[in-house]
């Protein structure tokens, strides 16, 4: 369905490539890599701030091995990844369920839908900011919903 590269977080560092310990700081990063989205981490200490290609990047604390780790959900990020992808008809399934978490959250609000001639677009309007942001509607079957779904799950490593 896409042609993302995703990866699960590796608990090392991209730069140094030394192992990031329980309650350790790190820097993640969504990059373009030729048309694939990949995560790096980075160790505080070896975060060179984000890449030119960066679409989103976070901090965040390394969590305990013992346990399933508690999503993280950073609105701003998302948001911010959602604009930055508008462009890339690519992405479309992505910023798709993207804006769908983002409207769950109560972050965007659906204020119509609208066509053009590439199709149908969903048009949210942002609850804190009052931007406006459309999104294409990809049409996706219920299976490629969920592939999706588990795509951006993966990526911000909420699987």
């Amino acid at each position: 369905m896409s042609d993302f590269a995703l990866q699960a977080p590796t608990r090392r560092c991209f730069a140094t490539g030394r192992e990031l310990k329980t309650g350790e700081k790190f820097f993640g990063v969504l990059v373009e890599q030729g048309t694939s989205l990949v995560r790096h981490d980075y160790a505080a200490d070896a975060w060179p701030g984000p890449p030119d290609r960066a679409i989103a990047f976070w901090a965040g604390k390394v969590p305990a091995t013992d346990g399933p780790p508690k999503p993280v959900f950073d609105d701003e990020m998302c948001l911010e990844c959602l604009n930055r992808l508008e462009a890339d008809a690519g992405k479309a399934s992505f910023r798709y369920v993207l804006a769908l978490l983002l409207m769950r959250r109560k972050r965007l609000r659906l204020e119509g839908e609208k066509s053009d001639a590439l199709g149908d677009l969903m048009v949210f309007r942002d609850t804190k900011g009052g931007q406006t942001i459309e999104v294409r509607d990809p049409k996706l079957t219920t299976a490629d919903l969920q592939d999706a779904q588990d795509e951006v799950f993966r990526l911000f490593g909420w699987d």
